[in-house]
């Protein structure tokens, strides 16, 4: 599986590379418990690639913290406005039904 070449428009940063540091597990560790070579922790930390979903789970269960403290408030306030864009052009239009 390999990880999703990162965007210009929306970049994703991550506090991966910090939280192994804190934690002091080196990259080969890191990889080794979640199944990847260290070539593709570094890549993910440095965000010159994306993970996969299923990746970031492995690293969210590794680091025992939840998405919101790996990934920037920034981010997710950019995903949760793209999403709320989305879910607002496929409601389609509203039926008058009758009932009151």
């Amino acid at each position: 599986m390999s990880p999703v070449r990162r965007g210009e428009t929306l970049p994703i940063h991550n506090r991966i590379g910090v939280l192994r540091a804190e934690r002091r597990v080196s990259r080969a560790r890191l990889a080794e418990e979640i199944d990847v070579n260290p070539q593709t922790v570094g890549v993910v930390e440095r965000g010159d690639h994306y993970s996969s979903l299923d990746l970031a789970l492995r690293i969210f269960e590794i680091v025992g913290l939840p998405v919101e403290a790996v990934y920037p408030v920034r981010v997710r306030a950019a995903v949760h406005r793209l999403s709320g864009a989305c879910a607002n052009t496929t409601r389609g239009p509203r039926h008058n039904t009758g009932e009151t």
